[in-house]
């Protein structure tokens, strides 16, 4: 039989080779038929949901509920991470879910594996609780661990309270172990003044970095992206040369772009610092001082001596004109204050900070980009009451499959 003989047999089905390659691919078409999922019942998609939210299969009698409050995810989504309706598994949302959402931004290597400190316990229970999330950088409180657990004192000097709490398996999903107190600092201003925040940001430098870092994690964009060199540079620092290299044109065309809007912003950090000893960063602690600029603030005057001198900590919001008005701004808010906790509240009540945060909310979930319809829904899911708990159960909801 010629080679063109053999083909035809082939692709005719003729002869034994056609007919044993008939039932190979028959067979092939049968297993991939198997091996595909079904489209998924109620119970499954509760099943799903409760996965994505705690990383953990759900007691039976979890699952019994939640597919009652089905077709309605969201509400189901809720119960998966209910302390009281769920009390064996509610926790891994709290302890696991919410600490890698929160933890990156605790660190400038944005490292999700850092242990647990109180930048992280604070969106934690601000969560858990049902703390309006636009106040994130502008409560007065924090959350450490209940004194039945044993730990170390809390420490302005170090984490290890909340690295013996994360150690301790202690669920922070209950108020009894993880509790609220007042922030120690004379003007707290929410996650701005945690140790851990003002380890990462406000330690040497300027206290640019922690502006930086608040923009990047939780407006979702970086310094770079909110260059807008049309503005007045009336407060731009003495630290900033004005031609760096020489050449004013690098200030002109790379520098003043981002120092107009940033450094009347970051007057609010005035009289805050991060201290250490000497070769010891990690003993460090935040310091406040009242009425009175930190150095760092003053340093290098000789760069521009005709620059800006930072004499309080009043600031103000150059970017509510021009491009960056498409951070949409709160228009009840004036756009000026004193302290970081004002300036904290005219970051966190812009439309880019709901955004980021709901967004951020269902990468961890559902671990893609959501598309617009996604975050529109996610949107409404916060809603008013800036309820980061029922935006994590939308989003859940969103991904738990057909």
């Amino acid at each position: 039989m010629t080679k063109t003989d053999q083909e035809q047999n082939l692709n005719s089905g003729g002869g034994n080779e056609g007919r044993k390659l008939s039932f190979r691919f028959a067979a092939g078409v049968l297993a991939l038929t198997l091996a595909l999922p079904a489209f998924a019942g109620q119970r499954e998609q509760a099943k799903r949901i409760h996965d994505r939210l705690t990383g953990v299969p759900p007691t039976a009698a979890v699952l019994d509920l939640m597919e009652a409050a089905m077709p309605d995810g969201q509400a189901a989504a809720l119960l998966a991470i209910d302390p009281v309706q769920n009390p064996e598994n509610a926790k891994y949302f709290y302890n696991v879910t919410l600490k890698n959402y929160a933890t990156p931004w605790t660190n400038e290597a944005q490292d999700v594996f850092a242990p647990l400190n109180d930048y992280t316990a604070l969106v934690i229970g601000m969560i858990r609780d049902d703390v309006p999330f636009n106040q994130l950088f502008s409560v007065p409180f924090t959350y450490v661990g209940d004194a039945s657990l044993g730990l170390s004192s809390v420490s302005p000097t170090n984490n290890t309270h909340y690295e013996e709490l994360e150690a301790s398996g202690a669920d922070l999903g209950d108020s009894s172990k993880l509790v609220q107190v007042p922030q120690s600092i004379a003007a707290p201003a929410g996650v701005f003044t945690t140790r851990a925040a003002a380890r990462a940001f406000f330690i040497d430098g300027t206290n640019r970095a922690m502006f930086r870092f608040a923009m990047l994690n939780h407006l979702c964009k970086d310094m770079e992206e909110v260059n807008d060199p049309t503005g007045t540079a009336d407060r731009i620092r003495q630290d900033v040369s004005r031609s760096p290299g020489g050449d004013s044109r690098i200030f002109m065309n790379s520098c003043t772009g981002c120092h107009i809007g940033m450094d009347p912003m970051t007057q609010a950090f005035a009289y805050y610092d991060f201290v250490y000893p000497e070769g010891n960063e990690d003993a460090g602690q935040l310091v406040y001082t009242a009425n009175q600029v930190q150095p760092k603030y003053l340093i290098n005057s000789d760069n521009f001596k005709t620059g800006y001198i930072t004499t309080n900590d009043n600031w103000d919001n150059y970017w509510r004109k021009g491009p960056n008005t498409s951070l949409g701004w709160d228009s009840s808010l004036s756009g000026s204050g004193s302290g970081a906790a004002s300036m904290g509240a005219e970051l966190a009540n812009t439309v880019a900070f709901a955004r980021c945060q709901v967004t951020k909310a269902y990468r961890t979930v559902c671990l893609g980009d959501p598309g617009q319809n996604e975050v529109d829904t996610l949107l409404t899911a916060y809603g008013a009451n800036k309820n980061m708990k029922q935006v994590f159960a939308s989003a859940a909801a969103q991904c738990m499959g057909n």
